[in-house]
């Protein structure tokens, strides 16, 4: 009776099964295959609609392709040391409103300090366009050059003591925040130039102001005006072994420090060497209120943000939240309005500009740039061994404790998929100088990725998901403009230095480019410069 029972049974599992297990791993490897997001539309009525699209996911080779296709590694030797440097960008926005510099310039030989290299990394990160961060990918290094050289050449022309003394980590510090300032007032001073050089002044008292939108400079002086852009530097000047970083903005820069006890045993002492300066910064708070009358306290930070608007409070550009109301106008219609790029209204509480600054917050470490051992029984003395430097797109996804053992864990070797409770004993890490927490979307993957030659690329993809690939390739499959959404542009530099055992110096020829033709929308801007 059972086996008659089971018969049909068994048959019509196997007709009703089949199908239905085909249509399961049919839907499940389409489903693995593509990507739904959100998207805000416009209905037919004009008001906004949330509807679903769906987006193939890259497949894994793609993923690296792009991941790989604007990084670059270099190598330099500079007295007794090697400097392995390794950048990458990867976009949201299009075109990537981030860029990256890097320079080297040799001290003069009749430079008291002589002979010695400064050594200058930059990351700029973007906002309301890629105008502003590339203009500084293309100026700023030599902005922060030429107030150099003029600190040096007034140091030259001192004797004795004085001559020794001149260049103190308190005056270079004054320089480089010195030609951050004098290069946005250029910025934002340059389309009031170009107005005042094609009105009269008649025209002028009486508010009439001629259309100037098809002059050839137009937009060329008011787009980087009114995007914007944070920018970090770092500046290793390697006569006193001294490291600055300048901060305008919320990229940051963070360097991992090796501390070995006697017994060989050491971790990598995170040193956070900026601050993010947004509106969530209980001291750039206090800073811009103090900066404002007393009835603009309670507006001039909202949500976190200057004005409700912008996060960073200190950038580039942004003319919106430096010019004055009339000055807005006048130069609107002047430039913009013919254009068909009319700027947006100042906001509304909008009332004492400027609000934001350009001037960096300069930090000082000075660094061993070789390491030194000692025969005592005591520690060897803490060796920096690399610094990062990266937009806001990292920091958004990592930690500053887990940039470092990423890198940290890459330099001693680590390959593979490594579990996160495994790298925190195979790279352990210690806490230098901390950070203010950010509120933001880390990876929540289980483990890491090391694979990646590229030190700025091994971050990225860590950033995105880690060892969890499928999460990698579906966050990198969302196209613009949506995957703005979901990630930042992201721009990353990694310098390495330890000492250099062959001792071969490189000289470089002082006009030589090391990257003439980068790629246009990474925005790099590497040279070898002249003699300071």
């Amino acid at each position: 009776m059972l086996r008659r029972f089971w018969k049909p049974v068994a048959a019509t599992a196997l007709f009703v099964g089949t199908p239905t297990y085909l249509y399961y791993r049919h839907y499940s490897k389409q489903r693995a295959n593509t990507i739904e997001i959100p998207v805000r539309l416009r209905g037919e009525d004009g008001k906004p609609v949330i509807s679903t699209r769906t987006f193939p996911v890259l497949s894994q080779s793609a993923v690296d392709e792009r991941l790989r296709e604007h990084a670059k590694q270099e190598s330099l030797r500079r007295g007794g040391t090697k400097w392995c440097i390794n950048t990458a960008s990867v976009a949201a926005n299009d075109p990537i409103e981030d860029a990256h510099a890097h320079a080297v310039v040799a001290r003069d030989p009749d430079d008291p300090l002589a002979p010695g290299e400064w050594l200058f990394f930059t990351v700029m990160d973007g906002h309301a366009g890629p105008h502003t961060s590339r203009l500084l990918s293309k100026t700023l290094i030599n902005a922060v050059v030429f107030e150099l050289s003029n600190l040096i050449n007034d140091t030259k022309k001192l004797t004795g003591f004085w001559r020794a003394t001149g260049q103190t980590s308190d005056t270079i510090s004054l320089a480089i925040q010195k030609a951050f300032a004098k290069l946005d007032e250029e910025l934002i001073s340059a389309p009031l130039k170009l107005l005042a050089a094609n009105v009269d002044k008649e025209a002028l008292k009486s508010r009439q102001i001629p259309d100037l939108s098809q002059h050839p400079l137009a937009l060329q002086v008011m787009l980087p005006a009114v995007s914007g852009s944070c920018a970090l530097m770092a500046v290793f000047d390697t006569a006193k072994q001294d490291l600055y970083v300048a901060c305008s903005g919320d990229s940051r820069a963070v360097a991992g420090v090796w501390e070995e006890d006697e017994n060989g045993n050491g971790s990598w002492r995170v040193e956070v060497l900026s601050e993010d300066q947004t509106g969530r910064n209980p001291m750039e708070h206090k800073r811009i209120q103090s900066e404002h009358p007393p009835d603009e306290a309670e507006d001039v930070i909202a949500r976190g943000r200057v004005l409700g608007g912008l996060e960073p409070t200190r950038a580039f550009g942004d003319a919106r939240y430096k010019w004055p109301r009339e000055v807005q106008d006048a130069l609107n219609t002047a430039f913009l309005v013919g254009n068909n790029k009319p700027l947006r209204p100042p906001p509304t509480c909008f009332k004492t500009p400027p609000y934001v600054t350009a001037t960096p917050v300069v930090t000082h470490r000075v660094l061993p740039f070789t390491e030194s051992t000692s025969d005592s029984a005591q520690p060897k003395s803490s060796t920096p061994r690399f610094i990062v430097l990266a937009t806001d797109g990292l920091w958004d996804r990592l930690t500053s404790e887990e940039a470092v053992a990423l890198v940290g864990g890459a330099l001693q070797g680590l390959t593979g998929t490594v579990s996160k409770s495994e790298l925190c004993a195979l790279a352990p890490t210690s806490s230098g100088r901390s950070q203010l927490s950010r509120d933001d979307d880390h990876v929540h993957s289980d483990s890491w990725s090391f694979g990646d030659d590229n030190l700025g690329v091994h971050l990225i993809r860590n950033a995105f998901g880690g060892g969890d690939q499928h999460a990698v390739r579906r966050l990198m499959s969302i196209p613009y403009p949506h995957a703005r959404r979901y990630r930042d542009d992201t721009t990353v530099t990694v310098v390495v230095w330890k000492g250099d055992e062959d001792g071969t110096e490189e000289v470089p020829n002082q006009q030589a480019v090391m990257d003439s033709e980068p790629p246009s929308n990474t925005n790099d801007r590497s040279n070898v410069k002249a003699k300071l």
